[in-house]
């Protein structure tokens, strides 16, 4: 994983939204992550983890497919929502896949910011 840097100004309006829906999807699921994007036309998906015999999503793999299904072109900005103490390097690649420099905020599963990579 990517390493974290700690924020310590607080999020947009916008970015705390994300942070809300991720941890929605995760908790409505009861899924090891939730997350959410934000792609270049404000529009927002958010995802859960999928664990299925022939398939393994992570949660920020999910919202970045969905968002690409979707038409979106660029993700603005992302976030995940998790309990565990690693998250996976494939959902990181899949936002750099549709944005180069957008922040991905991680949050633990009471929504506090636990940091963002940039």
């Amino acid at each position: 994983m990517p390493d974290l840097t700690l924020s310590v100004d607080e999020l947009s309006a916008e970015d705390a939204k994300l942070v809300t829906l991720a941890r929605h999807s995760r908790t409505r699921v009861g899924a090891a992550e939730g997350a959410a994007v934000r792609d270049q036309d404000g529009r927002t998906y958010a995802a859960a983890t999928v664990r299925l015999p022939h398939l393994s999503l992570s949660a920020l793999q999910l919202a970045v497919a969905q968002a690409a299904a979707s038409g979106a072109t660029k993700i603005e900005a992302a976030a995940v929502v998790t309990g565990a103490g690693r998250l996976e390097d494939d959902g990181f690649a899949a936002v750099r896949d549709l944005a180069a420099g957008a922040p991905i905020h991680v949050a633990g599963p009471d929504g506090s910011l636990a940091g963002t990579v940039q």
